[in-house]
């Protein structure tokens, strides 16, 4: 029988409580396991959300695995199912937000923590757990503070609007600069599991040999200042069904019963609404992908996809397509920035981003893939 003093606590599949992967998976104990990865250094990543947010500060993975190759990297998020776990590079843990992972990670002593988040409960915790380094953002005072001189700039852009819009950065340059990085383009990062794995009952018509085009139809509850009138995605979806490619409708459960008119109402294809995994490997089906600024953003970006973005509300800097796809904004000038309702009793500055543009912008990405294929 194996004994305590050769069991490898510092092995990267070491869990403590529980059998490690190579055990369940071949058997092996540590005095004979080929499986062994000595690990030095704790990260913890506190990234909670949104959705799309952890998503795209999945690139920072990159040259924290270069500076610390033998760091086990922890991630405590709103949403960690799209915390990626089997890339490379990768985090090693990904925690749900709640009390009992609170009251764990609050006693580790972490040598890295990285807290990327402004609301209450990521400084608060930020203040209380150990790092023998920390970057991004904590408590002072009662209020939201940088933690250091890196930080400096993201904080004041979210303060004033006016200088908001006079950025230039991109939102992963910006978190890379936080924490002492140079951005590279590096990509984004998310876990693809099997169909076998996630599809069950399924049965997906995806018409081979057409090229696939991904509408996704909402943007929350929240930002509803982002939202496209029906009659447009009507227009949208009928010009494309009649270039022969076929339209798949996406969205989540908001989304739902706006997705079954459009789909009554044009032919669009609509599967219904799913679980992340499914969703994710349903977009991942599509070639094109027409959204505005939202999570399905995100996950576009990082299955690179062909994107047309649809952006009125934000700094258009703040998005990088790398080079997979198009912004394409109002022709009216959009006077609600960062407003989740439409402050502009003029007009609606979604109503002068029109079909036609969308149309001409998914057309041109039609017609290249199209050639390369």
């Amino acid at each position: 029988m194996i004994k305590l003093s050769e069991v490898k606590t510092d092995c990267r599949h070491f869990r403590s409580q529980v059998p490690c992967a190579p055990n369940k998976k071949f058997g092996v104990v540590c005095t004979d396991c080929g499986y062994y990865e000595k690990t030095k250094e704790i990260i913890l990543i506190i990234k909670l959300g949104a959705a799309g947010d952890v998503v795209r500060t999945t690139p920072l993975l990159y040259p924290l695995k270069k500076e610390y190759p033998s760091a086990r990297i922890f991630w405590l998020t709103y949403y960690p199912e799209l915390v990626p776990l089997h890339t490379s590079p990768s985090a090693d843990r990904a925690f749900a937000y709640n009390l009992q992972n609170i009251s764990y990670l609050s006693s580790v002593e972490f040598d890295y923590v990285i807290n990327l988040d402004k609301d209450i409960e990521a400084i608060s915790l930020m203040e209380k757990i150990s790092g023998n380094r920390k970057d991004g953002f904590t408590l002072k005072d009662g209020n939201c503070y940088p933690v250091n001189h890196k930080a400096e700039d993201k904080f004041v852009t979210g303060l004033f609007d006016t200088v908001s819009k006079q950025n230039k950065k991109s939102y992963p340059q910006e978190i890379f600069e936080i924490c002492g990085y140079k951005f590279k383009k590096e990509k984004y990062l998310i876990d693809i599991k099997r169909e076998a794995d996630i599809f069950q009952n399924c049965n997906y018509d995806i018409k081979n040999g057409k090229i696939k085009i991904g509408l996704n139809t909402g943007c929350g509850s929240r930002w509803v200042s982002r939202i496209w009138k029906d009659e447009y995605w009507t227009e949208l979806i009928n010009k494309l069904i009649s270039e022969d490619h076929q339209v798949i409708l996406l969205g989540g459960k908001q989304e739902d019963e706006r997705n079954k008119f459009l789909s009554g109402r044009t032919g669009a294809d609509y599967f219904g609404y799913f679980d992340m995994d499914e969703y994710i490997n349903l977009m991942n089906k599509c070639d094109i992908i027409v959204t505005q600024v939202t999570m399905s953003m995100h996950l576009a970006i990082a299955l690179e996809k062909k994107l047309v973005l649809m952006n009125n509300i934000f700094n258009r800097n703040e998005f990088d397509l790398y080079g997979n796809g198009v912004i394409v904004e109002p022709e009216k000038e959009c006077r609600c920035y960062f407003q989740p309702v439409c402050t502009n009793k003029e007009y609606n500055c979604t109503d002068y981003l029109t079909p036609e543009m969308i149309y001409a912008a998914v057309k041109k990405f039609a017609e290249e893939l199209i050639l390369t294929n």
